[in-house]
């Protein structure tokens, strides 16, 4: 089908969710951890890969992937237990806080008063002068030790110097790069679409997407009004388990959702989508003031690009309504009845599953 709107944003993840369930998606579950673990006795370290399938047992390989046998793997047990509970462990926590994570998305929707850009300072410390090597006694006493001891220590300034100028321009090409962001989100974005679109792809690149996500929109009535479509995981893609660790076992437990917690977890991940889209539009663009935000599912093939489309939800809020919000209390808000307080189209069935509606349109009669 054809685009809603002509304008379009691919956002590439940021941290990538792996799926258990051996296809592509939102579910967590990586396919590994790799340790260094030390042998009893020796001083060398064996590296060690952990393949974790989706049942939570451990597969364990060798550096370059090939698999342990038995004995081989039972050896690493024996020598680190609680090298091998504590990875595990720290894993497992990772895994339930990413999923509690996606519930949670609207908590990183900024202020609408955080407009304006602050530039970032260069990340990379400058290289390390190196100390010149003091010549050995010897040295100071035979001239052709003495000469190449003059060298290389030359040789040393010349590779410093070299790598400090390198580092200069990189610091420079970043500099140039945050001032002229900072001049476009001060001035340009007002008025400038191509301005405009640039800062909302910067602000949005910043936060961490699961999945690529595609986004649409459209600038209208001189400016002031964006329309965006997301475009959304089906219920499918999303996670379906939370993680534990056995008392006993080397091996992490799987623990289904049940029906109703995936599908609230699905609700608030696009609830949340829409509410952090919705913070970046109107702290980033000062001169939005109507934002139409839309979610929509690709039915036919999710890795096309076209396809039939069904919104799941619709929205419709000023900057003024927006600005209302607490967003010192994100934590305690829940992003489905926030975005229940503006104009909202959204049909569930009584089993909380969303129903496809028909989406707001741009209106230059807003007013």
């Amino acid at each position: 089908m054809e685009f809603r709107f002509q304008r379009r944003i691919r956002l590439a993840p940021g941290v990538r969710l792996n799926t258990t369930r051996l296809r592509p998606g939102l579910s967590l579950g990586p396919p590994g951890i790799s340790l260094l673990i030390r042998r009893d006795g020796e001083g060398e370290s064996l590296p060690v890969d952990l393949e974790i399938t989706a049942s939570g047992e451990i597969r364990y390989r060798h550096a370059d992937g090939t698999r342990m046998t038995t004995a081989e793997a039972r050896e690493v047990r024996r020598c680190a237990e609680g090298e091998l509970r504590e990875a595990l462990g720290a894993h497992c926590e990772a895994l339930n806080a990413q999923l509690d994570r996606l519930a949670r998305l609207h908590e990183q929707a900024p202020a609408p008063s955080a407009t304006g850009y602050q530039p970032r300072s260069y990340p990379e410390p400058p290289p390390t002068p190196m100390a010149e090597a003091r010549p050995a006694w010897w040295q100071s006493l035979w001239g052709p030790a003495r000469q190449r001891h003059h060298r290389e220590n030359a040789r040393r300034e010349a590779l410093h110097a070299e790598a400090y100028r390198a580092w200069e321009w990189r610091k420079a090409e970043f500099d140039a790069r945050e001032f002229q962001r900072q001049q476009r989100e001060d001035e340009a974005s007002w008025d400038d679409p191509d301005a405009m679109q640039q800062t909302l792809v910067e602000r949005l690149e910043e936060l961490d997407w699961p999945r690529e996500t595609l986004i649409d929109f459209e600038l209208v009535d001189d400016c002031r009004t964006i329309a965006l479509d997301i475009d959304l995981p089906g219920p499918g893609e999303m996670p379906d388990r939370r993680w534990s660790m056995p008392a006993k076992r080397i091996k992490l437990s799987p623990h289904r959702l049940t029906v109703t917690r995936q599908r609230q977890l699905y609700r608030d991940y696009l609830h949340g989508l829409a509410f952090r889209v919705l913070g970046a539009a109107f702290a980033r663009l000062p001169r939005i003031e109507l934002a139409l935000v839309s979610g929509y599912r690709r039915l036919d093939d999710a890795a096309a690009e076209g396809g039939e489309r069904h919104y799941l939800f619709s929205v419709k809020v000023t900057r003024e309504q927006w600005q209302d919000l607490a967003f010192d209390e994100l934590a305690s808000l829940d992003p489905g009845e926030a975005l229940a307080g503006f104009a909202l189209r959204r049909e569930m069935t009584r089993g909380g599953e969303l129903c496809a509606i028909t989406p707001f349109e741009p209106d230059w009669r807003w007013r």
